[in-house]
């Protein structure tokens, strides 16, 4: 109950920003649904690819149904993103230690 009434609070004292962006998401709708194309002019111009795009959605979501990808797909592409990564631990670097001293060149004299 704690929550909600905190979130009563948060929602009071941000009422006129919340109110604002309201009328603005209202004022963009009609101003869009005045000025903008009809819904079936978009759907006649787009038809060709909302079709190719079901189509590829149903292959799919046969193809998934009718052959299940392997029990181990998960670990079977990891060895080729470690290598795109560079992320093969026989590549990283050891980071040196602690107790290892690194000697800083003198600075030049002007």
């Amino acid at each position: 109950m704690a929550s909600k009434a905190k979130l009563g609070e948060l929602m009071w004292e941000h009422r006129l920003r919340a109110a604002a962006v309201v009328a603005f998401l209202a004022a963009a709708v009609v101003s869009i649904s005045a000025v903008g194309p009809r819904l079936s002019a978009v759907v006649s111009f787009f038809w060709p690819l909302l079709v190719s795009t079901a189509f590829f959605l149903v292959a799919i979501t046969v193809l998934l149904r009718i052959s299940p990808p392997p029990a181990g797909a998960d670990e079977s592409g990891k060895d080729l993103i470690d290598f795109v990564a560079g992320c093969r631990p026989e590549h990283l670097v050891p980071l040196p230690e602690a107790s290892t001293t690194v000697e800083v060149p003198p600075e030049p004299e002007i």
